[in-house]
């Protein structure tokens, strides 16, 4: 078993928090994986993935148990459905933005919006990554998995991951278990094959989000860059030197609501409808009709509101922290709780509890972490 000296998680994880493990196995083949992850499930002893560490908060007290890291990578290319796509099965442990820029360059479309998202390619799924319109459910084909309650490896087709907004039936929510506890070991996509010429950019979310033209060509690199740019603005590109990119990226999900406590909001603040209003015209044969309209059909639909808008104008500004304390907000936007330096994860979670109290005082809405937390609690 590939064991290595244990380091303290905050050397490996992008929050910079969390003690030693007790052990600390790198797997860097398929092979070595499946082995850890059964002796560790056999041992019955506490466990978790390590994969790009950008997605946890970990707790400052050791971790009594065995972190695995995913150190496996790889790219195979295999043939699309259709001749004018591709497949790229991709190791789990594969840097997820060294996969965009191989896609890139080999002008493959489908996942250049994504650029700069921290994390490794098996984490994507999980949680269904996205970014300025592109979102991994619109490419993902399949994943190869283990499964935690029987330590068989399958391949399963991406609907029946349950895919929906940030979420899977893979992913631990804050204060609950996954629907289907296993671990991903590669990953699937099918891409368009479209070259590194400049292209009219097909859907009005990634154009709107772009800042595109309806008709205005622009290659997958220009896509690709105008993304990581714009990212790095927002501190959201990871940066040795630049304390703000020293978090767990979105601290917060975006809050899904019911479209009547949505009305309950202030207008100003954006909220996404998370479904098509229902047709309100109603059609009655004319046999069939005895005089009496039916009742409208009720409408029932989600609205996604912003997390980033509620913090702020509950009284948070960007960078706010408390005294003396080395947790703050990110100084380019209210979503990004950092670690200013040496901060500790109770800190962090100090921080993290206030602003669900100011935003709960003051809209009624509990906002929910995103990063998975390990030994630590809000």
């Amino acid at each position: 078993m590939p064991q290595v000296a244990p380091v303290p998680l905050a050397q490996l994880t992008t929050l910079r928090t969390g003690g030693e493990p007790a052990r600390l196995i790198e797997a860097t083949t398929v092979d070595e994986l499946v082995a850890a992850l059964r002796e560790a499930w056999a041992a019955g002893e506490p466990w978790f993935v390590l994969g790009g560490g950008s997605n946890l908060f970990v707790g400052d007290e050791p971790f009594e148990g065995t972190v695995i890291r995913v150190r496996t990578s790889g790219i195979d290319e295999l043939p699309g459905s259709r001749p004018d796509t591709v497949r790229l099965r991709v190791q789990a442990g594969h840097d997820w933005d060294a996969l965009v820029a191989e896609t890139v360059e080999r002008g493959y479309a489908g996942v250049e919006a994504m650029s700069g998202i921290p994390g490794t390619v098996g984490a994507a799924p999980v949680q269904n990554v996205g970014a300025y319109g592109q979102e991994i459910v619109q490419t993902l084909v399949e994943v190869e998995l283990i499964d935690e309650s029987t330590g068989d490896v399958s391949t399963v087709p991406a609907s029946e991951l349950g895919l929906g907004f940030r979420t899977s039936v893979l992913k631990h929510h804050y204060g609950s278990v996954p629907e289907r506890p296993a671990v991903i070991l590669s990953v699937t996509l099918e891409l368009e094959r479209v070259g590194t010429d400049e292209r009219p950019i097909a859907g009005d979310q990634l154009r709107g989000a772009l800042g595109l033209e309806a008709d205005q060509a622009v290659s997958l690199r220009w896509i690709r860059d105008h993304v990581l740019a714009t990212r790095a603005r927002k501190g959201m590109v990871l940066d040795a030197e630049d304390p703000d990119t020293w978090s767990a990226g979105s601290f917060f999900q975006n809050a899904i609501v019911s479209e009547a406590f949505a009305r309950t909001l202030p207008d100003a603040c954006p909220k996404w409808p998370m479904g098509p209003a229902l047709d309100p015209v109603t059609v009655i044969p004319l046999a069939a009709f005895d005089g009496i309209l039916p009742p409208p059909p009720v409408e029932n639909r989600q609205v996604k509101v912003s997390a980033a808008w509620l913090i702020e104008n509950a009284g948070l500004s960007r960078g706010f922290r408390f005294p003396r304390s080395r947790a703050g907000l990110s100084t380019k936007h209210t979503l990004a709780l950092t670690n200013r330096g040496e901060a500790t994860a109770a800190e962090i979670a100090q921080l993290a509890r206030f602003v669900q109290s100011r935003v709960a005082a003051e809209f009624g809405l509990v906002l929910q972490p995103e990063p998975v937390l390990v030994n630590v609690e809000l």
